[in-house]
């Protein structure tokens, strides 16, 4: 329990204040109900002694007042510091995981699933909120000033509740030991229902026990301090009365110590997320004037598998190259580099002559566009789709690149134009209508270098003339390079490079491929084979 709140504590960061403020009057609160005491200790006076004057009501009157309502402003105004704390906190973590994932390497979400970091930032941090320090806190502190009352009319009862608290804490830290694994359970198992209810209905069946006993303890404590009070009936009814109040602070503590176990774990899945790899973030903001691409003897492995093996060519400045290969023989891979989605194991990838990893991430990213075989449009406007790349941008600027990607007409034969709202993941639109908002998007952005993965493979045969025509205005003037299986794409390329089980196997124009026997004459007639091929 006390690793749980060093854990809260940790954890708080900008939130300790209030979470301290929360503390001090929660003991303040504390101090306040034990007002009450004095106002029947006043009663029982007066009631024992004889005494029936008004200032003895008046008195005891004051103290249960200032027990209520001081204790009611107390409590209400600790657990909006609390309440603050938990939330903030649980936003900053939020926000700090966000923050991380913009430097989180591709690579990562291969190997790890996307939906646990949405849990932890859903999920589990949501089990930060609701923090319970105010209950647990309070309880103890009242609970501790009542045994030291009771101690002060009478050491034997006395005695007797602190036996009882100790005996408490011994069944709650048996229970917190047992519940450890168990709670760790439940966090990991809250993405599917059912493992979620059956762990659920083990914790109760392993917990109610102890559950049962804490009670028991309190009860019989309760009994026994009652007996004792009565059998030695030093100072009276003062000692019964007490007596009757020293357990029932300690039950808030009890109540508490569940949602503590669970915030304790939900902070231990936040921490979790700072183990996620992160891309070397100490590079500068450059601008090269030229954006020739070398590749210096570059390895990369995926998983302990090798994708490409000690790769080293050049791209020169505003040339296109195609790639051409089997199916995973490395080509996304070798462009995903290039964008810095993963780092390479050994050797460099230099642009305008600085190595990648010499760019900030945003810097090298305004180097790079990329348009992608399977393209993801957000549940937004057309246009802002469009402006993914250039938030700034005018409508103006949205409609010349539209039109240079050729879906200006399919644009605007949409109920709402440039305003019209489609799906999540543009389902509302067809391939090729969705390849051509990606280059609008990607022509609006006007980087120097374009990365074009197989961006005409899923195009329907009426888009694909219109299609070719905005890939070409896209990629004039630029650095190209492109993962192609039309052979039109790749025949006029400036350099074509074939590409093997992560080996460049040929390197050269179509012209000098073409009369070579291997992997690319065999593409060219196997293309050719397909075009020339009619039904009977």
């Amino acid at each position: 329990m006390i690793e749980a709140f060093r854990k809260i504590w940790r954890f708080a960061g900008n939130e300790t204040k209030n979470i301290n403020r929360s503390v001090a009057v929660s003991f303040l609160n504390a101090l306040l109900q034990m007002t009450q005491v004095g106002a029947i200790y006043c009663v029982v006076r007066a009631l024992t002694g004889g005494e029936r004057s008004g200032k003895i009501a008046l008195i005891a009157l004051a103290l249960e007042l200032i027990s209520i309502f001081g204790g009611a402003v107390a409590s209400g105004f600790s657990k909006k510091l609390q309440t603050h704390a938990g939330y903030f906190m649980a936003d900053d973590r939020r926000v700090a995981i966000a923050d991380r994932l913009k430097s989180v390497p591709m690579g990562f979400f291969n190997a790890n699933s996307l939906g646990q970091v949405a849990g932890v930032c859903t999920t589990v941090v949501g089990g930060i909120e609701g923090m319970v320090l105010v209950n647990i806190l309070s309880g103890l502190i009242t609970t501790a000033v009542f045994a030291v009352m009771i101690l002060f009319f009478d050491w034997h009862i006395g005695l007797i509740a602190i036996i009882g608290i100790a005996l408490y804490f011994a069944v709650v830290s048996t229970m917190e030991k047992k519940s450890v694994a168990i709670a760790e359970g439940t966090q990991r198992s809250q993405t599917a229902l059912e493992n979620n209810r059956a762990v659920n209905l083990e914790v109760e069946q392993i917990l109610t026990p102890y559950t049962a006993a804490q009670e028991a303890v309190l009860q019989i404590a309760d009994v026994a301090m009652m007996l004792a009070a009565i059998l030695l009936w030093k100072n009276g009814a003062m000692t019964l009365i007490v007596s009757f109040m020293v357990f029932s602070q300690i039950r808030l503590f009890g109540m508490g110590v569940s949602m503590l176990r669970i915030t304790a774990a939900s902070i231990d899945r936040a921490v979790e997320t700072e183990d996620m790899p992160r891309l070397d973030e100490k590079g500068r903001a450059i601008s090269p004037e030229k954006h020739d691409i070398v590749f210096d003897h570059v390895s990369f492995s995926y998983e302990k598998k090798p994708i490409l093996k000690d790769v080293s060519v050049t791209l020169r400045d505003r040339s296109t190259t195609a790639i051409v290969g089997p199916s995973g023989s490395g080509k996304t891979t070798f462009c995903n580099l290039i964008a810095r989605f993963w780092d390479v194991d050994r050797g460099s990838i230099r642009i305008g002559g600085s190595d990648v990893r010499d760019y900030t991430l945003e810097s090298l990213m305004d180097q790079i566009s990329i348009v992608f075989q399977n393209v993801y449009l957000f549940a937004d406007t057309i246009e802002n789709n469009i402006k993914f790349g250039c938030p700034n941008a005018t409508h103006a600027q949205v409609v010349e690149a539209a039109k240079k990607a050729c879906c200006d007409d399919f644009i605007e034969s949409l109920p709402k134009g440039y305003e019209t709202v489609i799906g999540e993941g543009g389902a509302s639109l067809s391939g090729g209508e969705k390849q051509r908002i990606s280059i609008a998007r990607a022509m609006l952005k006007d980087a120097p270098i374009v990365i074009l993965d197989e961006a005409a493979a899923n195009v329907d045969p009426e888009n694909e003339d219109r299609l070719q025509r905005a890939i070409e205005a896209l990629t004039g003037g630029k650095t190209i390079i492109m993962i192609a299986h039309r052979l039109k794409t790749v025949k006029n390329a400036d350099q074509i490079l074939v590409i093997d089980h992560g080996e460049i196997v040929q390197q050269g124009r179509h012209e000098t491929l073409i009369n070579q026997k291997g992997i690319y004459a065999d593409f060219v007639g196997s293309k050719r084979e397909t075009v020339d091929w009619k039904l009977k």
